[in-house]
């Protein structure tokens, strides 16, 4: 969702941060129709925090989500009708002290959508280029192809995305990863009043994709979500409840634009 909204919710989640099976969850969120206009740029906002979650590194050295606040601006500007392309600034804070934990770059292809009052079926694909210190993942440079698919009309929103992930380095603490990863994120939001919505989003990790994780070791995440459109303060917020051992116990996401 492309919002308009202020700092202010940042500082006020901030200050209950405590702190999802990602060693970066720097942003939580399914993808479906938004796209700048031509020459249009856009800011947003992603925070998350996890109140109760898994504290055990995956990998020596490895910074837990556990009590930990992320920050991520993203940079966004409209190429064309169909193309977009971003850049993430994932920024981590524990135990006081804040890491800039490397940068993203995406492109963002939206060659099918449908109107902007009566909607329609939507499709299209994010690729996402990463570089990011081996504290927060065990390969430091990695690719993510997004598909995202959907539809929307006044009522309702449904927005599927399958997610392959490639590990393009190793460190020393992990062997190169199997690839590609495999992850689908899904969404379901009903319009309750004008401009409000309230649904579901469903993120589950499944592992290696020549071989999925078995269903107690992988990422299960099923949120509760409000879609808040309405000036001057729009927002969409998502309450997390992990499903199983492996994943965080609670989670809580934050996604708003700052206008400029």
């Amino acid at each position: 969702m492309h919002s308009r909204f202020a700092l202010l919710p940042a500082v006020a989640l901030a200050c209950f941060a405590f702190n999802a099976k990602a060693a970066l969850p720097d942003e939580i969120q399914v993808y479906t129709d938004d796209i700048n206009a031509p020459g249009e740029y856009g800011l947003e906002l992603h925070v998350n925090t996890t109140p109760r979650g898994n504290a055990t590194p995956a990998y020596p050295g490895e910074v837990t989500t556990r009590h930990g606040l992320r920050i991520t601006p993203e940079f966004s500007y409209g190429l064309s009708r169909d193309f977009e392309a971003g850049l993430y600034l994932p920024m981590s804070i524990n135990n006081g002290n804040w890491t800039l934990a490397g940068y993203k770059l995406r492109l963002k292809w939206l060659p099918i959508k449908g109107g902007e009052i009566n909607g329609g079926w939507f499709a299209g694909a994010n690729g996402e280029l990463s570089n990011i210190a081996s504290r927060f993942e065990p390969s430091r440079h990695n690719f993510e192809l997004r598909m995202m698919g959907g539809y929307r009309n006044k009522d309702w929103l449904v927005a599927v995305n399958p997610v392959f992930g490639w590990a393009l380095s190793s460190s020393q603490e992990v062997p190169k990863a199997r690839n590609p990863g495999f992850d689908l994120g899904y969404k379901v939001s009903r319009t309750v009043a004008e401009g409000i919505g309230l649904g579901i989003e469903y993120y589950n990790e499944k592992g290696a994709w020549r071989g999925f994780d078995s269903s107690n070791q992988q990422g299960k995440t099923l949120y509760y979500v409000l879609d808040f459109g309405r000036k001057p303060l729009p927002f969409n917020l998502g309450i997390g409840h992990g499903l199983n051992g492996a994943t965080d116990k609670w989670t809580v996401k934050m996604i708003f634009e700052i206008p400029l």
